[in-house]
C-alpha cells in the first residue's frame, strides 16, 4: 500500500509540472511569437494619409505602426525615417518587453508555488494520512524511526513515600526495589530477580500509582502500556507493539514495564478466541521467555479478574509473584484522606471520615474529597466542612458501581458474618491472605491434587458466614450470597464431577446433604469457638481486616 500512495504522489506532482512548463512556454510564445503584417511602401501612404496610425516604433530593422485594430511593419529602409518622424514620434525598443517576460515567468512559478502551499495542502494531507496508515500495517522498521510513533518511557516521581496506605504491598515491593538498585548483591549469590509481578485487586485501588512508586524509588525509566491499546485493530500491530515494548526497555534498562488490564490481552485461550489478541499474548510469551533476570528489566502487570487470564501467563518464570492489592482499611484511608487534603483548608474530622467509607478505593477517595471541595465553592466558601462530605457521599455511594458504605448496624451484620468465615478457616486450615469487612482474600495455593476433605473444609468456610449470623441474628442476610453460590457450586462438582458422593453414579439429592452436613459441622463448631468469634468480630470492627496469624494468635488464647 505504500508504493501504491508513493506512485500516486509521484503521478501527482509530474502531471503539475508538465503542465507548468506547457504553461510557461505558451506564454513565453504569446509574448515572443511576431504577430505584425507586412506592408508595401503604398500601404504605408494609405495609413499616413488616412491619419490611422496611432503608435509607431523602430524595431530590429523594422517600422513598426500600430493602428486601432493591427500592428504592421515595414523594412526602415524603404521609408524616409526623418520625414515619418516628423509627421508621427518614434519609439524605440528597449527591452523592457524582455523584463516584462522575466517578470510574467516569475508570476507563473509563485502561482504554482501558492497551488501547492495552499490549494494542493489538503490533498497532501490526506496522502499522508493513507501513508501512515500504510505503515502501521507494514512490519518495516519505520514505526521506530518515527518520533512521535516511538515508545517512550518516563522518569517517575512518585516514591513509596508519596503513596498512602499499602502498607503490605510497599514491603512486599521493597525487595523488587532493592533488586533494581543492586543487582549485584543478588546476582553474586545466584539469586534472580523476578520476571513479573502480577498486582491483583478492584479497580481504583492505585495499582497504576504504586507500580510508578516502584519506579520512582529506583529511578528508572517506566514504560506504561494499558492492554486495552496494545491490540490493534490491524492484523499483527498487537504482537508488534508487545516487542517494540520489550525491545526499548532492554535499551533502558534497568527499566520497569507496567501493563494495566492485562486481561484484555491474557483471557484464556480457546477455540472461540479472538486471533489478534492470542497472538499479542503469544508475543507477550516469548519476550518474557526471552530475557534473563539479569537484564534488570521488572514486568509488572495489574488486573482485577486474575480467574480469567491465561494459565500460561501465570506460571513460574513469568509472573513470579502475585500480590493482592485489597481494598483501603480504615488506617489506610486515614493516611490516604490526608493526603488527598493536605493542600486544602478543610475543617474535617478524618477519623470519622475513615469509618464512613468503609469499602471505598483510594480513587472513591479522591473523588470524596474533590466533590465535597466543590460542594464547599458552590457555597461560596473555601474551607471544606464536614457536612460537605455528608451532602456529596450519597453520590458516590449510590453511583454506578456502588461501593460499600455501611452503617453501624451493618457493620456490627457483617463482623459476625466476616468472624466467622475467619475462624473457621484458621481453624480448619483453609490458607487465607485477609478477611475484612469488605473483602476476603484466598492465598493463591496451587493443588493438583484435592481431597473430599479439602473441598468439604472450603465449604464449611463459604457456610460459616451464614451459621455464625444464625447464631446470634436468628435470620440469613443478603451479603451471603455469593458465598452460598460458591457452596453450592462446590457441592455439586465434588458430586458430579468427582464422583465423591456414597454412589459412584451421581446423585443430585448427595449434594444437598453435603451442604446440610457442612452447615451442621459448622455450627457446631462456631458454637464451642463462640468466644473466640467474638474476639475476632470485635478485632473486625476496629481494624477492619484480619490476617490469618492474627486469627492463630486469638486462637491460642483460649488453648
Amino acid at each position: 500500500m505504500k508504493k501504491t500512495v508513493q506512485n500516486f504522489t509521484d503521478k501527482r506532482l509530474l502531471t503539475v509540472a508538465v503542465v507548468t512548463v506547457i504553461t510557461i512556454l505558451l506564454f513565453l510564445f504569446a509574448i515572443f511569437r511576431d504577430n505584425s503584417r507586412t506592408i508595401t511602401t503604398k500601404q504605408l501612404d494609405i495609413l499616413v494619409k488616412k491619419d490611422l496610425i496611432r503608435e509607431s516604433m523602430l524595431k530590429d530593422g523594422y517600422l513598426y505602426v500600430k493602428t486601432s485594430k493591427h500592428i504592421y511593419k515595414i523594412p526602415k529602409q524603404a521609408v524616409d525615417i526623418p520625414r515619418f518622424a516628423s509627421i508621427y514620434p518614434l519609439e524605440y525598443s528597449k527591452n523592457y518587453i524582455y523584463i516584462f517576460s522575466i517578470l510574467g515567468i516569475f508570476s507563473i512559478l509563485i502561482l504554482v508555488i501558492i497551488y501547492f502551499i495552499f490549494f494542493h495542502k489538503k490533498h497532501n494531507e490526506e496522502l499522508i494520512v493513507l501513508k501512515n496508515s500504510a505503515n502501521s500495517i507494514s512490519s518495516s522498521k519505520s514505526h521506530e524511526t518515527k518520533e512521535d510513533n516511538k515508545i517512550k518511557p518516563i522518569i517517575s516521581d512518585i516514591t513509596f513515600k508519596d503513596v498512602a496506605g499499602m502498607k503490605d504491598t510497599k514491603v512486599e515491593l521493597q525487595e523488587l526495589v532493592d533488586f533494581l538498585k543492586n543487582p549485584s548483591k543478588y546476582t553474586k549469590i545466584d539469586i534472580r530477580l523476578p520476571k513479573g509481578v502480577l498486582l491483583a485487586g478492584a479497580p481504583g485501588v492505585g495499582k497504576t500509582h504504586i507500580a510508578k512508586a516502584v519506579a520512582g524509588e529506583v529511578g528508572v525509566p517506566f514504560f506504561y502500556q494499558s492492554g486495552a491499546s496494545i491490540v490493534e485493530i490491524y492484523v499483527g500491530m498487537g504482537a508488534k507493539r508487545v516487542h517494540e515494548l520489550f525491545e526499548e526497555a532492554r535499551k533502558n534498562a534497568p527499566s520497569v514495564i507496567f501493563i494495566d488490564e492485562i486481561d484484555a490481552i491474557g483471557k484464556a485461550r480457546g477455540s472461540m478466541g479472538n486471533d489478534e489478541r492470542e497472538a499479542t499474548l503469544n508475543q507477550l510469551l516469548t519476550e518474557m521467555d526471552g530475557f534473563d533476570s539479569d537484564s534488570a528489566v521488572l514486568v509488572i502487570a495489574a488486573t482485577n479478574r486474575v480467574e480469567i487470564l491465561d494459565e500460561a501467563l501465570l506460571r513460574p518464570g513469568r509472573f513470579d509473584r502475585r500480590i493482592h492489592i485489597p481494598l483501603p482499611d480504615r488506617e489506610d484511608r486515614k493516611e490516604i484522606l490526608q493526603l488527598y487534603l493536605q493542600n486544602k483548608r478543610h475543617h474535617a474530622d478524618i477519623e470519622k471520615l475513615a469509618i464512613m467509607t468503609v469499602g471505598f478505593s483510594s480513587a472513591a477517595l479522591s473523588t470524596l474529597v474533590n466533590e465535597a471541595a466543590l460542594h464547599a465553592m458552590r457555597d461560596g466558601r473555601k474551607e471544606i466542612f464536614m457536612t460537605d462530605f455528608v451532602s456529596v457521599i450519597e453520590n458516590i455511594v449510590s453511583g454506578k458501581r456502588k461501593i460499600l458504605n455501611l452503617s453501624d448496624e451493618e457493620r456490627q451484620i457483617q463482623a459476625v458474618y466476616q468472624s466467622g468465615k475467619a475462624l473457621v478457616a484458621t481453624w480448619v486450615d483453609i490458607p487465607y491472605e485477609m478477611i475484612g469487612l469488605s473483602n476476603t482474600i484466598f492465598s493463591d495455593e496451587e493443588r493438583s491434587i484435592q481431597s473430599k476433605s479439602d473441598y468439604f473444609n472450603m465449604m464449611m468456610v463459604y457456610l460459616a458466614g451464614t451459621a455464625s449470623t444464625e447464631a446470634i441474628y436468628s435470620q440469613r442476610y443478603s451479603i451471603a450470597s455469593e458465598d452460598l453460590k460458591k457452596a453450592k457450586e462446590l457441592a455439586f462438582k465434588m458430586i458430579e464431577e468427582y464422583s465423591m458422593g456414597e454412589s459412584i453414579f451421581p446423585d443430585k439429592k448427595e449434594a444437598e446433604d453435603i451442604m446440610i452436613k457442612a452447615l451442621e459441622e459448622v455450627s457446631a463448631m462456631l458454637a464451642k469457638l463462640e468466644s473466640v468469634r467474638k474476639n475476632i468480630s470485635n478485632y473486625l470492627l476496629v481494624n477492619e481486616n484480619i490476617r490469618q496469624e492474627e486469627a492463630r494468635e486469638l486462637l491460642r488464647e483460649i488453648f
